[in-house]
């Protein structure tokens, strides 16, 4: 066995350190270890930051014990939780020396070489550098523990680093206190055993891929049927009230029930579909969090700790969750609708956000899951998103499908304002210049879309083909109605615009639309909260057209 063999073998996730000091040079040789690694189209994105302070070491102890805690309480086996909380996991305090392996994703601001199939190969070059660094320690008889388990945007937070600057972890470095018998720990503990050899398959044959053409013909008008409304009206104007007298109630009994086809319509198994997905423009600032913030909430929605689990709790309606392409790979068994296209479009201030295949593949992914739900007889479907970026992506295809200059379509989306706020417009200005393409609906959306928000104006037009109400939520749901409504105007019939938002545009997007909110509450969440928050203003529509009295029934006497 080669030198470098026995170095590779014996690279450890140190736990445990002595106390000996780690000198200067040992670190440098370590970091230009770091710098020598191969980087993405020379990018030279990685950064480092080292820790010595004991207040500094202290603050991240104290963030990973708060998600340790939270990780622990991930398995419903007693034995395997206890067994878990007894791993020595980190040695933050402990090590002389903390260190911090980050990347500049600033560097995609610029045309780079090897990003175009993924944003995530800056992030790919400083793992490569990571392990340089490790095998470098190794090798000077000094160890290094990766400790991940962290909240990132306190992280940052509390250590002021820039927006731009995304950690991979926080690193302990020092002299090994135990070669661990020359086992991993974990294995040594009997967490989990390692394989014996590397699992390698080979792939002898491809798949061709079939993707079905867009749906982007308007199918034959809807013929109403007149005697059908007439006894609909004349169903609502007996009730005991003044005719119009429920204001938008009676729009909306109306309207369920003509979507519907029933002079007693009920709403049945009513689900929220919440769309989540990472956007290439965020990595230019547009939003005032960080990228991460996307997986953090999908996590968040299946912890239940959410506004819209709250509320869709609240009334009863079941909630999906659909990964139609965040940056992140989340565990095969999480109660989670994996729709995934790619970890997040590319940046559309130089390229296509998506090839037109992963455009087709959003509005296959996007039918096939509102068609599953419409097998349970859901009859009625709100739409929500999440995705950091995505106001700026919604913000740009108002403007391109509607001719609204970009300035007035622009808002604060997560909240920046002054001159993050101007910086924003003047990247979206920029991006739409920089568009040559055709004025084309297909190659538009391809250009400029998001993976959530294509999906769910696919999942609208499934759910308009099934009679399904149609609960809008707000900017971005609103501008992915705008996507099906090119396709197919007849849609509007079936959809309930829940609320105006304080996004900006949105008032201005609903007056194009022609469309009515029930609720004006200053929302801007997403999520689908307005759907969940408007839906019992909904059963009200239904139980007055279903339950009240009539003038005959009451015996009570018409003017």
């Amino acid at each position: 066995m080669s030198y470098l063999d026995d170095i590779l073998k014996s690279r450890r996730d140190t736990r445990h350190f002595t106390t000996d000091e780690v000198p200067d040079k040992v670190i440098e040789k370590a970091l230009q270890a770091g710098h020598w690694a191969p980087s993405v189209g020379l990018t030279d994105a990685t950064r480092y930051y080292i820790i010595k302070s004991p207040e500094v070491k202290n603050a991240v102890k104290n963030l990973f014990l708060d998600y340790n805690t939270k990780a622990a309480e991930l398995t419903d086996n007693p034995e395997q939780k206890e067994h878990y909380k007894s791993l020595k996991l980190e040695a933050i305090e402990e090590a002389p020396i903390g260190l911090i392996i980050a990347y500049d994703r600033s560097v995609l601001n610029q045309f780079t070489i090897g990003t175009v199939g993924s944003n995530e190969a800056v992030k790919f070059s400083s793992v490569c550098a990571a392990q340089n660094i490790w095998l470098s320690l190794t090798e000077q008889g000094f160890g290094m523990g990766w400790v991940s388990i962290l909240n990132y945007y306190e992280f940052k937070k509390i250590l002021d680093l820039p927006d731009n600057i995304e950690p991979l972890g926080y690193f302990c470095i020092g002299k090994p206190a135990t070669n661990y018998d020359n086992q991993p720990m974990l294995q040594q503990l009997n967490w989990k055993q390692k394989s014996e050899a590397p699992i390698c398959t080979e792939i002898k044959n491809i798949v061709e891929s079939c993707v079905s053409d867009l749906p982007l013909k308007s199918p034959n008008k809807f013929e109403f049927k007149n005697d059908f409304a007439t006894l609909l009206q004349e169903k609502i104007d007996s009730k005991t009230k003044p005719i119009g007298a429920l204001g938008t109630l009676e729009t909306l009994a109306f309207q369920m029930a003509t979507v519907f086809e029933s002079l007693n319509p009920k709403i049945i198994n009513p689900n929220i579909v919440v769309f989540a997905a990472d956007h290439g423009i965020a990595n230019h600032g547009v939003s005032a969090y960080p990228q991460d913030v996307t997986r953090q909430m999908v996590a968040n929605f299946l912890e239940g700790g959410a506004a819209i689990n709250v509320f869709c709790n609240q009334h009863n309606i079941t909630l999906s969750i659909v990964d139609a392409g965040v940056n992140y790979d989340f565990p095969t068994n999480a109660n989670l609708i994996n729709a995934k296209i790619a970890k997040g479009t590319q940046s559309f201030l130089h390229i296509p956000a998506m090839s037109e295949t992963e455009l087709q593949l959003c509005f296959e992914k996007g039918k096939s899951i509102i068609e599953d739900i419409a097998k349970t007889s859901c009859n009625c479907i709100g739409f929500g998103e999440m995705g950091i970026g995505n106001t700026s992506t919604a913000s740009v295809l108002m403007s391109i499908l509607t001719d609204i200059p970009i300035g007035e379509c622009v808002g604060k989306g997560t909240g920046v304002e002054n001159e993050k706020l101007l910086q924003k417009q003047n990247i979206l200005k920029n991006a739409i210049n920089n568009y040559s393409g055709p004025a084309e609906l297909q190659q538009q959306l391809a250009y400029f879309g998001g993976f959530e928000i294509i999906q769910i104006a696919s999942g609208m037009l499934t759910a308009f083909d099934n009679k399904m109400l149609i609960l809008v939520d707000g900017f971005i749901c609103s501008v992915a109605f705008l996507i099906a409504s090119k396709i197919n105007p007849q849609i509007i019939k079936n959809a309930v615009f829940c609320h105006c938002s304080a996004e900006k545009a949105h008032q201005k997007l609903l007056d194009y639309l022609n469309a009515k909110p029930v609720l004006h509450l200053d929302l801007r969440l997403g999520e689908g909260t307005g759907c969940a928050i408007a839906f019992p203003i909904l059963k009200s529509a239904e139980a007055f057209l279903n339950d009240m009295a009539s003038f005959e029934s009451a015996g009570v006497s018409k003017k």
